[in-house]
């Protein structure tokens, strides 16, 4: 295991001048500029314990040590756990990205991570959960208290559209509404990198959020500082992303459903119940806005097994 040092003064500069470039340049999201410090400060923290002060002595050898040490507890710097083949992955694309900077801003002659190559991981499939799960999932949001109004209306809105939780949660009240001040047929997400993408919701979303908009959400607004955010608080401020989680796995128990439920779950079941009801699967990476078909594909493989077992149960000649 290689010895603890801490990182030199000058490494520490270009991360740091790097997380500035994608923050105010770049516009990348607070959580996304904190994940690349996370990732780049292990880094650095590799880099130190192998003797490595300056930007301009980093090599090859560095970088694929550093893939290698994340994955393997013998070789981790600073006592630092193991990692999955995913989160090694994301490592090393924020290692890539600022070494990209460095050559790009003129403080290195080469990109010495262009070339390594993240590790080989599994192919997870997508997990999702029955229509007849995600109805008792809804159900267990009634009642005309506030709080209710909106869970309801929170999940009603992300099976709709397939959003991601921080786009669910960072919607504004204009992102959902028509001209009549009531609930629209689209809704506005923005995306990774803000990009902007339409998708419908149906009748029962639209009720769910009327409901929520007139009868809820103006009693929660006075109790925090006046906010244009869609999904309040119960003390009046933007809902967060924990509290997203919070209430799903909160419906997930009074539901009484034994499986693991997140935000991303009911994305997952948007899309897998879309292709099991014919959708074409580039309408669904429009409506995800997954930038590569390739990463809705992975649906379609969670589909074709359901086909697979059915015919197995059936087809006389299965067995």
């Amino acid at each position: 295991m290689a010895e603890a040092r801490e990182p030199s003064p000058e490494l520490q500069r270009a991360v740091d001048r790097y997380l500035r470039h994608v923050a105010l340049e770049r516009g990348r999201s607070p959580h996304t500029v904190a994940a690349y410090r996370r990732d780049l400060g292990r880094y650095l923290a590799h880099l130190a314990g192998g003797g490595v002060d300056a930007v301009g002595g980093i090599a090859e050898k560095n970088v694929a040590s550093f893939v290698a040490a994340v994955r393997d507890p013998e070789l981790a710097s600073g006592g630092a756990g193991p990692v999955s083949a995913s989160s090694a992955a994301r490592m090393l694309s924020s290692v890539r990205g600022w070494h990209a900077f460095l050559l790009e801003e003129g403080l290195v002659e080469r990109n010495v991570a262009a070339e390594q190559k993240p590790p080989r991981q599994a192919k997870r499939l997508p997990k999702a959960i029955t229509i007849d799960e995600v109805e008792r999932l809804l159900d267990a949001c009634t009642g005309d208290d506030p709080l209710m109004l909106r869970d309801r209306a929170l999940l009603e809105l992300l099976y709709a559209t397939g959003a991601r939780v921080s786009e669910a949660v960072g919607l504004a009240v204009d992102d959902v509404t028509g001209d009549d001040g009531g609930a629209a047929e689209v809704v506005r997400l923005f995306g990774k990198g803000r990009k902007q993408r339409l998708v419908p919701i149906g009748r029962f979303a639209r009720e769910a959020l009327d409901a929520y908009l007139v009868r809820s959400r103006p009693v929660l607004a006075p109790r925090g500082r006046a906010s244009g955010s869609l999904f309040l608080g119960a003390r009046g401020g933007p809902l967060s992303r924990q509290s997203a989680w919070l209430i799903i796995r909160g419906a997930a128990e009074r539901a009484e459903l034994t499986a693991e439920l997140s935000p991303h779950t009911l994305r997952h079941s948007f899309a897998t119940h879309l292709l099991e009801g014919g959708a074409d699967v580039r309408v669904v990476q429009e409506l995800l806005g997954h930038a590569s078909v390739a990463t809705t594909q992975l649906y379609t493989l969670v589909t074709a097994d359901a086909v697979r077992e059915a015919w197995a149960l059936a087809h006389p000649r299965a067995r």
